[in-house]
């Protein structure tokens, strides 16, 4: 039995059959398996491949099958996705071997008539290709672009409407590519000039980030776990556009700071750095775990101002009404301008969701902002690119808030813009697709 598929076909199980994310699954798997580096980088190419071709892996499998998909019993399901993906998309992976090595792994988990299916489905699939052939033509060019691009239909179709087709396309590429590791310095204990000799004597590649002084793209950085900077608490990861949003709430030393959806603390931290580590910082969140995973991140940068609050971010105006110099809301969001960093997340998206969310993000912005004292700021951010999700909540909150006036956001980032709500998109600006808006009460 070929280990590397047996741990991808467990990892898929996981992700699919019981709802794990599919990086922390093939973390875990990779941590405990017996793989040598070979099968490690095998099992992650392979796991993120399939995991993010999803929905187009099951049309293709589709057009092969004598019976429907969901009386397909689910383990054969992850099976069949597995040697589709091999056969359609890894070019070096013969066709004999991901035959051969799927049926096995249905020997091994499956009964007689599984193995004889996936055996007759996948060996259909190497003589017949072109009936998995995506549909042409301007009647299909949505579902071809989601097909071809590996996105849901649905979402592309709203793109498609949003931006036009040329850039929705853009959009669905940008997805696909593997996304940076980004970190930010932490100025409590070195400088960014400091930290890149750091990094470059280790034979890391640091690139300055374009959108904060305090961020670097990475390059040949190995294992993060041996990363000594990194572990040390002399940086910290974080997304590039993640990294503006504590500029523009631009917390001052000895303030009372509030922020009600904190983990897992990117966001916290950089602020407490801005802060030079004095005042108070009240991180909140619903899951005692992730403000544990708050605290520890904490403990390594050398922050001690950060207070933990297990709260539901809807209650928060309970105990603070207008206390807080400034209030950052990061509200909980459909994180369709981060889909590139996780590849399961796309299948994952409804547009159920997208009409269920706004409702739960203006119940949160309207708690944190009675946290704001007179004169004091309030910042609502999300990494979606969803309208609804961001400048309706806004423009919605003003209309009822009289004393809340938008501040212009753009001005306060690092490298200014002339939004007054900034926006970032994926295909327009080359990182994750981000919204903040600031607001101040009279």
């Amino acid at each position: 039995m070929d280990k590397a598929r047996e741990a991808a076909l467990k990892i898929m199980t996981a992700v699919h059959q019981q709802g794990a994310y599919a990086n922390v699954a093939l973390a875990k798997e990779l941590r405990h398996g017996q793989l040598s580096d070979m099968d490690r980088r095998f099992v992650t190419e392979l796991v993120y491949g399939a995991v993010k071709a999803g929905g187009t892996l099951d049309w293709i499998i589709k057009k092969y099958l004598t019976r429907p998909w969901n009386k397909v019993n689910p383990l054969v399901q992850e099976i069949l996705r597995l040697g589709t993906y091999q056969l359609r998309y890894m070019d070096k992976v013969p066709a004999s071997a991901a035959c051969n090595e799927s049926v096995e792994l249905a020997k091994k988990f499956t009964n007689l008539g599984a193995t004889k299916f996936v055996n007759g489905v996948l060996r259909t699939m190497v003589r017949e290709p072109e009936k998995g052939n995506f549909p042409q033509g301007k009647g299909n060019a949505t579902l071809q672009l989601a097909l071809s691009q590996q996105h849901p239909e649905w979402l592309v179709r709203r793109w498609i409407k949003e931006f036009g087709y040329e850039e929705a396309e853009k959009l669905c590429q940008f997805d696909n590519q593997q996304a940076p590791l980004t970190i930010r310095t932490n100025t409590l204990k070195t400088s960014p000039s400091e930290l890149f000799l750091q990094l470059t004597s280790l034979g890391v590649e640091a690139t300055r980030s374009q959108l904060v002084d305090e961020g670097y793209v990475l390059e040949n950085y190995g294992s993060l776990d041996n990363l000594a900077p990194l572990q040390e608490g002399y940086c910290q990861v974080q997304d590039e556009s993640s990294m503006l949003v504590a500029h523009v709430v631009d917390p001052q030393p000895g303030e009372l700071v509030l922020d009600v959806c904190s983990a897992p603390g990117g966001k916290t931290t950089h602020m407490a750095a801005l802060m030079e580590n004095r005042g108070r910082i009240v991180a909140c969140d619903i899951y005692d775990h992730k403000l544990q995973r708050v605290m520890e991140n904490a403990a390594r940068l050398g922050i001690n101002i950060i207070d933990p609050m297990l709260k539901d971010a809807r209650e928060i105006h309970q105990d603070f009404s207008q206390q807080a110099d400034r209030v950052l809301v990061d509200a909980p969001c459909s994180g369709l301008g981060v889909l590139r960093r996780k590849p399961d997340s796309r299948w994952r998206k409804t547009q159920q969701l997208l009409k269920e969310l706004p409702e739960l993000q203006l119940e949160i912005l309207k708690s944190g902002a009675v946290c704001v004292k007179p004169g004091g700021i309030l910042v609502y951010s999300t990494c979606t690119i969803a309208r609804e999700e961001n400048q309706s909540v806004v423009e919605k909150f003003l209309k009822d808030n009289a004393e809340f006036q938008l501040e212009h956001t753009g001005s306060r980032l690092p490298v200014p813009r002339e939004d007054a709500m900034v926006q970032l998109y994926p295909q327009r600006d080359g990182t994750d697709g981000f919204f903040i808006a600031c607001m101040r009460r009279k």
